[in-house]
C-alpha cells in the first residue's frame, strides 16, 4: 500500500462518518479509528458553540463583537490562498531539527514543491503544494498535531 492510498483511506474515514475501519494485507495492518464520527465538522462547530454558551451566561454583547472582527480580517486574506492538511498527523516545518525549514514566510514557492511535513502513523509525509505564490502567513505551530482539512499556510498567488 503507497502514500496516495492510505491518505485516500484515511480521507474516506474521515468523511463517512465511520468510527473504525481496518484493513489487512500480506505486508500491511492499517487500523483507522475516529473517536467523532465528523471529526472535522464537530471541530467547525463546536468552537462557536462554546463562545457562545459562555457570553450567554454573562452578557449577549461579546458575541455580537467577536464576529464584528473577523469579516474584517477575511476581507484582508481573501485574496490569499489556503493551503490544507491532507491528513490527520503531526505538523513539521522541517525534515528534522538541524534542518532548514522547509518554507519561511516570505518565500516564493512552486506548485510541487514540498511545504512541510506531516507525521501519521509513523510515516513522515511531504506535503506538497498545489499552488504557486509567496508564503504570507505560517498558520500551524511547529510540532503541533493537525487535523484534516486543517489550514497550515496562507499564500499570495500573485
Amino acid at each position: 500500500m503507497n502514500k496516495k492510498e492510505i491518505e485516500e483511506l484515511i480521507k474516506f474515514v474521515s468523511k463517512s462518518g465511520v468510527s473504525e475501519v481496518s484493513l489487512e494485507t500480506d505486508t500491511v495492518k492499517i487500523t483507522i479509528k475516529n473517536a467523532a464520527p465528523r471529526v472535522v465538522e464537530q471541530v467547525l462547530t463546536a468552537a462557536p458553540m462554546m463562545q457562545m454558551q459562555m457570553p450567554m451566561q454573562a452578557a449577549p454583547a461579546p458575541v455580537a463583537a467577536t464576529p464584528a472582527p473577523a469579516p474584517a480580517a477575511s476581507n484582508d486574506e481573501s485574496k490569499y490562498i489556503t493551503v490544507k492538511s491532507p491528513m490527520i498527523g503531526t505538523f513539521y516545518r522541517a525534515s528534522s531539527p538541524d534542518k532548514p525549514n522547509f518554507v519561511n514566510v516570505g518565500d516564493e514557492i512552486k506548485s510541487g514543491q514540498a511545504v512541510c511535513i506531516i507525521e501519521a502513523m509513523k510515516l513522515f509525509n511531504e506535503i506538497e503544494s498545489e499552488i504557486s505564490g509567496r508564503i504570507v502567513k505560517v498558520l500551524v505551530d511547529n510540532s503541533s498535531p493537525v487535523e484534516y482539512d486543517q489550514p497550515l499556510f496562507l499564500v499570495d498567488p500573485s
